[in-house]
Order: C-alpha cells, then structure tokens, then sequence
C-alpha cells in the first residue's frame, strides 16, 4: 500500500514542478500575494476543497475526513523577498526586484500536491487536514492568521511544516527536537551628538566615534556574558549619518539584528536584550551622547516538540528517506511557524528538506539573486505532507 502510494506521488513530479515555476515566475511580496491566493483557492476548490480568506491574501482549506477525529494543521508559506532574480532560470521572475529566494515557491506547490493526494483517500482519515497557505513569513505573517483563528473552527491539535532548505544535501531530512530556528529581534538605535566642523572636533560630540564603541562593545554580550554554548548573535548590517567628510555628524542610525537559540526574555538567564540595552546605553553615557533603542520582534525560537520528532521518525521519515539520510539540525535563521508551536502551544515539529545540489544550481544561499531549488526534492516535500496525515488520522 505505501509502495504504491509513493508510485502514485512520484507520477506527481510534473505537476509539482510546474506549480513551483508558475509561482516562482510570478513572486509577490508579504500581503501583496493576491495572484498566488487566487491560484491557490482555484486549485483547491476544483479538487472539492472548500476554502476561506484569512488575514488579506492568506487561504485555509479543510479536508474533512470520513470519521471524527483530531485536526492537523499542514502550513506552507507564500510569500517572495524584494530581491532582483540573477539566477538565469527560463522561469525567472517576472516582478522586476521580487523573487522567490527562500523556497517559498516550492512549499506552496508541495502542499497543493499533497492537498489532491489526500483529498482522494478522505475515507481514510479520521479527523481533518486544516491547510494553511500563509502570507507574509518573512514578516511574521502568522501571528495575523492566530488573532483572525485560523487554529480553531476546529480547534488545531497538531502542526507540521516543512523547509526546502540548501544548506543541506538534496535526499536528506534536517530534524530534531528542541530549539531548531533562531529567535530574532531587529534593533535600531538613534545617536544623537552635536554636529560642528571637523577641524574643531573639540566644539562638537562625535556620535560616530560612539558608534564605533557600540558596535565593538555589544559583542562582548556573545562572547563574554552569554556562554558559547548558547548560541547568540549580534550583527550590524546598516549605519547612516547626517555628516560629510568635513562635518561632525549630529546623529548616527545604527541597524541590525540580535538573534539567539533559546528563549531570551528578560527574566531568563541569558536576557540578550536587556543586556543590550544596558550596555548599548552605558557606552553612549560614556561618549556622553543620547540614545535611543528599538527592538522589534521578527520571529521567535522554532522548538520542536519531542513527541511530534519522534512521531514523524518512527511512522513517516522511513516512507520518505533512509535513516542515515536523517540528520540533527538547527540554524539561527528565523521562521514564524514558532507562532503556531511554541508560543501558541500547539505541539508539532518544523522539517527541514534539503535541497542543496550543485548540478542543479541549488547550492546558493537562502535570500541571495542566485538562489535556486533542486526541483527533484519537491516529491520529498508532498511524501512528508500525506504520510504525515495519513499517519496522524490512522485512528
């Protein structure tokens, strides 16, 4: 039975692929995924899936099995990243400064897949497959999906994703359970000094050479105050000023990201952001200029539930790969299906496919013009979605 469910998956591979390469070639940005929601919905609504708007430009459909049961929500996710395509694909992107760079393409053209897959054996599964097409992840869209009830009616008991996801070998799984993707904070911080002419540096307050102290001094946060076997990781990725190259800056904008593998509020050990502020401010006191601070959440820690690790290891993973195809593996990069385990408190687990290949022109990194998908490994993506659910709503 399995053998032939496969067989039936793999007779799939040209329809995923193209799903892929039409989205891929008609990327839209965060909340802006109105042609993505409209082929999604279509798609849906032919195999007899009734669907909802939710959150704008984001579509849940709901199979109902043949017999009462749980509710297991499968995510994939929608939207592009404002970058200009380089990566020379016949399917390039079509909107001049957005591509698809992070797989998003992929992930939406898997669960479609499996969608058709399981709406076929609806009489066996006892329970429902909520299937959430998400907008915006890369700006945590999901918390809009939460406030608006996406896990109720009915109420949710488990979620699973997956990510197509280059660092890792095509025909291998990257899962295990506990803190798998990074929490991360965007700070911005406003110096403000007193400008004047820089022949009498004196007469004026130098906000730049206080920069040039925060941006040295918060690292000893990551490698002097937080032990290394916590990951953290504090990076400056924009600086701007009002001055010249013969003018003393009034104000400096510093901007970047704190990123870390555990929880890090305040009343925890680590407290990355509170140690950040008082030392951020403590410098700019010394260099006797004004500050101030902004930390905006972006996504929090992916942790993975032990229980949906081993569930997925022990009844799905050997339908898909062997075992020594299956690795630990966890990164700091952020992801917002966090909103739907851990800070909701829905049990499940976030997958990881690798995707990286070389002779496909997949080895390039997430968010980057070149980036590429090794299109083989999207029946990987709808194999884990349908064994998934079949496996969870066997009873």
């Amino acid at each position: 039975m399995k053998k032939a469910l496969n067989d039936e998956i793999s007779a799939c591979f040209d329809e995923v692929v193209a799903l892929r390469r039409d989205f891929h070639r008609h990327p839209e940005l965060g909340f802006q995924e109105h042609r993505t929601a409209a082929k999604v919905e279509e798609y849906l609504k032919e195999l007899g899936i009734p669907t909802e708007r939710i959150a704008g430009t984001g579509v849940v459909g709901l199979i109902k099995g043949s017999k009462p049961g749980k509710t297991l929500l499968l995510r994939a996710d929608m939207d592009a990243l404002p970058v200009q395509e380089a990566s020379g694909l016949p399917f390039t992107s079509e909107n001049p400064g957005v591509m698809h760079a992070c797989g998003h393409d992929g992930h939406t053209a898997m669960l479609l897949v499996a969608a058709k897959l399981l709406m076929a054996r609806r009489d066996q599964l006892h329970g429902n497959v909520k299937l959430v097409f998400q907008p915006n992840e890369e700006s945590d869209g999901a918390i809009h999906l939460i406030r608006e009830g996406v896990l109720e009616s009915p109420k949710v008991d488990t979620a699973f994703a997956v990510h197509l996801w280059t660092p890792l070998p095509s025909g291998t799984i990257g899962l295990q359970a506990g803190p798998v993707m990074g929490e991360m904070f965007i700070f911005k911080i406003k110096l403000t000094g007193k400008g004047g002419h820089s022949s009498a540096p004196q007469e004026g307050i130098d906000p730049i050479l206080c920069a040039a102290s925060v941006i040295q001094g918060v690292q000893a946060i990551q490698t002097r105050e937080i032990s290394s076997l916590d990951p953290t990781t504090i990076v400056f990725g924009k600086i701007t000023s009002d001055g010249a190259y013969n003018v003393i800056s009034g104000q400096v904008l510093l901007e970047g990201t704190l990123r870390y593998l555990y929880d890090g509020e305040d009343n925890t050990p680590q407290h990355p952001k509170k140690r950040f502020r008082r030392v951020v401010e403590g410098l700019c006191a010394a260099h006797n200029v004004g500050c101030e601070i902004e930390l905006i959440p972006s996504n929090y820690t992916v942790i993975n539930d032990a229980g949906s690790v081993a569930f997925l290891k022990e009844r799905v993973l050997p339908h898909i790969v062997a075992a020594d195809c299956i690795q630990p593996y966890c990164c700091m990069a952020g992801e917002d299906f966090s909103e739907f385990t851990n800070r909701a408190g829905i049990p499940g687990a976030l997958v990881f496919i690798g995707t990286g290949n070389p002779a496909a022109g997949s080895h390039h990194a997430h968010h980057t013009a070149q980036f590429n998908i090794d299109e083989a490994t999207l029946l990987d993506g709808v194999r884990l979605h349908v064994h998934t659910a079949l496996a969870y709503l066997s009873e």
